[in-house]
C-alpha cells in the first residue's frame, strides 16, 4: 500500500494560527465558521470504519505468524501501559508543584460552577452509566460484527478483524485470496480518500480553532490560566522527553524526522481534540514518512486511538488534585497513587473523541471521595486542553509503531526521508 505525498504541512499550520488569531480578536461573532470544521471532522471520521478494518484484516493475514501477532501485540501493550504509567506521575508531579488550585478565589469558583454545572450533570448520567473495568474488557468481544461497525466500536472492530485475519490464514489461499483481495482494495481506496478530504485541511482546523476559542472565550481562559498552564506544560514534556528517548534508545530513529513526519497528523488532533478522527491521518503519515510497514501501522494504529491515552492520564491527574486543592481537601499518597491505577484502567474506556476524557475524570473523583458535579470548575476550558492532551495521545501511537516496526525490522530505511 502506498501512500501518495502530503504537502499541506505549511497550509494547515497557517490555518491553525489564523483560526487562533480570529478566535481572539472576535470572540464568539466567529463561530458561524464552526459548521465547516465540523464537515471537514465528519469526513474524515467517515474513512475511520472501513479504513481500520480493511487494513487491519489485510495486516493480520499478511503476518502468517500467530506467534509474530502475539508478540506485536505484547510489545504494543506494555509500551502503552509504562508510558501512561510515566504521563500520570508527570501530571501529579507538576500540580503538586505548581498548586494552581489554590489560586482560585471563591468567587471564580462559585461563576465556574453556576455556569457548567448543567454540563457537570450531563457528565454524572455519563459516568451512572459508565461499564465497570471487567465489562469493557467483556465488551471487546462483538456479539454482532455488523452492529460494531456502525457504531464505530473500534475495539470490537479490531478484535474481530484480527480474528477474521488470523482465521484466514489457517483456509486455503485460494479461498482467501477474493476476501484479502477485496479487502486491499478497499484499504487503498479509503487512503486515496483520505487525501482527497485532507485538500480541504487548512479550511477545517482555521474553523474549529476559532470556533473553540471564540466559543470559550478569554475570562475563562484567563480565569483558569495556571489549570491549563499546567496540563500544557505536561504534555509538552511529555512529548519531547519520554518519546525522544524511546526514539533514540529503542528504535535508533532520528528524533527530528520522526516530528517532521508526524506533523499532520498532529495538527489534525490539536485541531479536531479527536484521535479517532485523527487515526487515518495518523496511518497515513506513520506509513509515508516514518517508513513504517502497513502490517504495523494496521495493528498499533488503532488499537492506540482506543486505549493509549497519554495526554489523558496527565490530564486526569492534574484535574483531580487541582478540583481537591480548590475544594481545601488534602490528597494523601495512597489517594494520588490510585489516581495513577485508575488512569491506566479508564485509559481503556476513553472514547476517542473531543471531551472523552470528561466521563473518566468523574470516574476518578468518585473513587477519591469527590463529588463528580465538581468537573464543572474545570469544563469552561476542557476543549482547550483536550487540544494538548490529544496531540499527546496520538504522537505516542506513531512512537509506538516506530518502536514495534523497529524492532521487528520493518522499519522501511529508503522511507525514512520526510517527502514534501
Amino acid at each position: 500500500m502506498k501512500f501518495p505525498k502530503i504537502k499541506l504541512h505549511n497550509q494547515i499550520l497557517i490555518g491553525l494560527i489564523l483560526g487562533l488569531v480570529c478566535g481572539l480578536l472576535f470572540g464568539k461573532d466567529i463561530i458561524w465558521v464552526k459548521p465547516i470544521g465540523t464537515a471537514f471532522i465528519q469526513l474524515i471520521t467517515m474513512v475511520v470504519v472501513p479504513l481500520v478494518f480493511a487494513s487491519l484484516l489485510v495486516g493480520t493475514a499478511s503476518l502468517g505468524d500467530v506467534k509474530k501477532l502475539g508478540r506485536i501485540g505484547g510489545k504494543t501493550l506494555i509500551f502503552f501501559a509504562v508510558t501512561t504509567v510515566i504521563a500520570a506521575l508527570l501530571g501529579l508531579a507538576l500540580v503538586n508543584i505548581v498548586k494552581p488550585g489554590a489560586h482560585i478565589s471563591p468567587e471564580t469558583k462559585t461563576l465556574l460552577l453556576e455556569s457548567f454545572r448543567e454540563q457537570a450533570e450531563a457528565s454524572m448520567e455519563g459516568v451512572e452509566k459508565a461499564p465497570s473495568i471487567l465489562q469493557i474488557i467483556l465488551n471487546i468481544i462483538p456479539s454482532n460484527p455488523f452492529a460494531s461497525l456502525s457504531e464505530t466500536n473500534i475495539l470490537q472492530i479490531i478484535f474481530f478483524a484480527i480474528f477474521l485475519g488470523i482465521t484466514l490464514t489457517l483456509i486455503p489461499y485460494k479461498k482467501a485470496e477474493v476476501i484479502l483481495k477485496f479487502f486491499e482494495g478497499l484499504s487503498d481506496a479509503m487512503i486515496k480518500m483520505v487525501l482527497i478530504i485532507m485538500k480541504a485541511a487548512p479550511f477545517g482546523v482555521f474553523a474549529l480553532i476559532a470556533s473553540i476559542v471564540g466559543e470559550f472565550g478569554k475570562g475563562v481562559i484567563f480565569s483558569l490560566f495556571l489549570f491549563i498552564l499546567v496540563v500544557s506544560a505536561g504534555c509538552i514534556i511529555h512529548l519531547f522527553t519520554v518519546y525522544p528517548l524511546v526514539l533514540r534508545f529503542l528504535s535508533n530513529f532520528s528524533i527530528s524526522k520522526f516530528f517532521s513526519g508526524i506533523r499532520p497528523a498532529q495538527y489534525i488532533a490539536f485541531s479536531s481534540t479527536s484521535s479517532a478522527a485523527t487515526l487515518p491521518v495518523n496511518m497515513q503519515v506513520c506509513e509515508e514518512n516514518l517508513g513504517v510497514s502497513p502490517e504495523i501501522c494496521s495493528f498499533v494504529l488503532p488499537l492506540g486511538a482506543t486505549i493509549n491515552m497519554n495526554g489523558s492520564a496527565i490530564y486526569q491527574g492534574v484535574s483531580a488534585v487541582f478540583i481537591a486543592g480548590i475544594l481545601g481537601i488534602h490528597l494523601s499518597i495512597t489517594q494520588q497513587i490510585s489516581i495513577v491505577f485508575i488512569a491506566i484502567l479508564s485509559a481503556v474506556g476513553t472514547a476517542g473523541v473531543p471531551a472523552g476524557s470528561i466521563i473518566m475524570l468523574a470516574v476518578v473523583l468518585r473513587a477519591i471521595n469527590i463529588p463528580i458535579d465538581m468537573i464543572a470548575l474545570v469544563l469552561g476550558v476542557d476543549r482547550i486542553v483536550d487540544m494538548f492532551r490529544t496531540t499527546v495521545n496520538i504522537t505516542g501511537d506513531a512512537c509506538c509503531a516506530v518502536y514495534v516496526a523497529s524492532s521487528e525490522g520493518e522499519l522501511k530505511e529508503d522511507k525514512r526521508e520526510i517527502k514534501e
